[in-house]
């Protein structure tokens, strides 16, 4: 292949957004020349190639969109330290077919136990199958919503928690109770993601705990009655992760401490007494 076609092919690579093939291109060729490839061989890396860095990059784009405050995955999950937890149920998630039903996933249980680790791990998954997601604790949804009712936008926010997502994840309910007025913000979510699209909300208050927080009995059943209707509930009732890792870091702090003075010496005493003298004199004298 001469210099001018080289060109040519890196022309029309670039036009047609081949950014990947157009990358590589000379170093394919190379490798292709060196291993004897056959023209469809060639042809079929260049395509693999490319679509896999396409998938990388929506992947990565997803992610970005998502807005997680970090980054887990279900084999980092320890199911081992959560008996209460039915590991098949949440693997039966991870193949996503409660999106494809439109159904919601409540994780229930005190502070620590993994419920947001389970939730971003499943949105996650849900990204790197092609799903639009989007992540917010329930007080900075309401605080946006808020705004932007005060500021005569609130239809048009109300769409980036309602339509623009395949996946709504809404953290840390009943951390903070809720007046009418912002009740009434999460009921709007709710009410135009019914039957629609998915949730996936966490809570360290139980099911039954939920209208004393929403300060609306009658709003908060309407809100229940549209999340439960299609749901599947966790209730998980072991021990926190934080703790164990507070009292796992503190009990190698204690071990090294202790480690350290068996293996330092002790200092010596500046008041040597007459038996210390004596001792040191026979020392020396042996």
């Amino acid at each position: 292949m001469n210099e001018l076609q080289l060109d040519r092919i890196l022309d029309h690579c670039r036009r047609l957004g081949l950014m990947h093939v157009h990358t590589g291109l000379s170093e394919t060729l190379r490798r292709a020349e060196t291993e004897s490839w056959g023209h469809l061989q060639l042809l079929d890396h260049l395509l693999e190639e490319e679509i896999a860095s396409r998938e990388s990059r929506r992947i990565k784009n997803a992610l970005k969109l998502a807005a997680f405050p970090f980054l887990k995955t279900l084999d980092a999950f320890d199911f081992a330290f959560q008996p209460s937890l039915d590991k098949a149920r949440v693997m039966d998630l991870a193949a996503l077919t409660f999106l494809q039903r439109k159904e919601n996933v409540l994780l229930l249980g005190p502070p620590g136990v993994g419920k947001t680790h389970l939730a971003i791990a499943l949105a996650v998954r849900a990204c790197q199958h092609g799903a639009s997601v989007y992540f917010t604790s329930l007080d900075s949804m309401i605080r946006a919503l808020s705004a932007a009712d005060a500021s005569g936008k609130l239809a048009h926010k109300l769409k980036s928690f309602t339509t623009k997502s395949q996946l709504l994840v809404i953290d840390e309910v009943g951390y903070l109770p809720l007046n009418r007025a912002e009740a009434n913000y999460l009921f709007q979510v709710v009410a135009a993601r019914y039957e629609r699209s998915s949730l996936i909300l966490t809570s360290n208050k139980a099911v039954s705990e939920w209208p004393d927080l929403f300060g609306d009995h009658a709003l908060a059943t309407a809100i229940l009655d549209r999340i439960l209707h299609h749901a599947q509930v966790f209730s998980i009732k072991g021990n926190s992760y934080r703790l164990r890792e507070r009292l796992s870091a503190a009990t190698m702090a204690a071990d090294s401490a202790a480690e350290a003075a068996l293996v330092e010496p002790a200092a010596p005493s500046q008041n040597r007494g007459p038996s210390s003298r004596l001792l040191s004199d026979q020392t020396a004298v042996v």
